[in-house]
């Protein structure tokens, strides 16, 4: 029973807890890839070509069991719709993230359980019963979450905590309030890509419920996709030259960990759906606020710790609100179950009463 419920439950909120850690880092590595003048066109074709290269040795190690797909339309749409989306998706939200900063797209990221959400309502992936305490928990904490993300974007108050330790990378100090909003807006249409890109991968694993070949088969779609769009986009050759700096070790990382956090996003939405996915997201604000200071020595404002507050307490109400939805799933079964042994007992049971009658 321990056993089960840890591979059902506390396994997934680790690697979640773990993947918006590692989301963070690839975050802070581009903004500063960038500062030193790397094109985030060229950052994107490079990270998904290794992130090729890093799944092919899994597909062999892990073999699955529903062997090779059947590559019939169904499937086939939804990689290449899962391709489209999550090339245009890194595109967006990239420049956002070269426009403004990571923290404020740790911020922007509390969005998606609330676009993930209404969408699946919409795909009918999600009940909702207004009466039921998991579904008014699961509402209430979505908006608590994007309540404390504003909290974050439009309060700074006084700072907390400045790190005088800092690295030479500093995030440009005159970035204009009209470049923080375009950032804001590209942010924001990058994490509505993302929530539909949850749905549609869950869809696809409905169809062949094979983790490493269904993310290996949407990283080749977006290679294909990403190398001619970017290569349009910035057609100087010389861009395209890695230097050894921060870039190449923001490429690699990226297309490693890049590879690591598709799986375990797609394993997650095979396991528990899109929505238990999208409410991690909130978590990325917290992480983001403390590596800016401790890595890059950005000041903690008295608004990013009340914001972080604010967001832990929506992002627990949400958790608690799937955790008792999953609980009562569990019971309706046991409930069920009990129900069909007894009815499959009851002709047994009867038939002996005739007897000794």
């Amino acid at each position: 029973m321990e056993r089960g419920y840890c591979s059902r439950e506390v396994l997934p909120f680790a690697a979640m807890v773990a993947v918006e850690c590692f989301n963070v880092v690839i975050n802070i590595l581009f903004k500063a890839a960038t500062l030193k003048g790397m094109n985030f066109y060229v950052f994107i074709a490079y990270a998904y070509t290794i992130a090729n290269f890093v799944l092919l040795p899994f597909l062999f190690l892990f073999r699955s069991s529903a062997g090779l797909p059947s590559f019939k339309f169904p499937l086939i749409s939804r990689i290449c719709l899962l391709g489209f989306i999550g090339v245009f998706s890194q595109i967006l939200g990239y420049k956002g993230v070269e426009y403004s900063s990571p923290t404020l797209a740790s911020a922007i990221s509390n969005l998606t359980p609330a676009f993930t959400f209404i969408i699946a309502i919409f795909f009918r992936m999600e009940k909702v019963a207004f009466r039921n305490s998991s579904t008014q928990a699961k509402i209430i904490g979505t908006i608590i979450s994007i309540s404390g993300a504003l909290v974050v974007v439009l309060y700074k108050g006084p700072t907390v905590f400045y790190s005088a330790s800092s690295v030479s990378l500093q995030w440009p100090l005159g970035t204009s309030l009209s470049n923080w909003v375009i950032g804001g807006l590209f942010l924001a249409a990058d994490y509505l890509f993302l929530s539909v890109w949850y749905i549609v991968q869950t869809q696809a694993m409905k169809i062949y419920p094979a983790e490493f070949m269904v993310v290996f088969l949407y990283n080749i779609c977006g290679t294909i996709i990403s190398v001619p769009v970017c290569f349009i986009a910035e057609p100087n050759l010389s861009s395209w030259i890695l230097r050894p700096s921060v870039a190449i070790a923001a490429v690699i990382y990226t297309g490693f960990i890049g590879a690591f956090i598709t799986t375990v996003h797609t394993w997650g939405l095979h396991l528990k759906g899109p929505v238990y996915i999208a409410i991690f997201k909130p978590l990325s604000i917290v992480v983001a606020a403390l590596m800016s200071v401790v890595f890059l020595g950005d000041a903690l404002d008295l608004g990013s710790v009340i914001g972080a507050v604010v967001i832990s307490i929506g992002f627990y109400a949400v958790l608690w609100g799937k955790s008792k939805e999953a609980s009562m799933v569990d019971d309706y079964m046991i409930e069920s179950s009990i129900a069909t042994s007894f009815d499959n007992q009851l002709p047994l049971l009867q038939g002996c009463k005739v007897e000794n009658m």
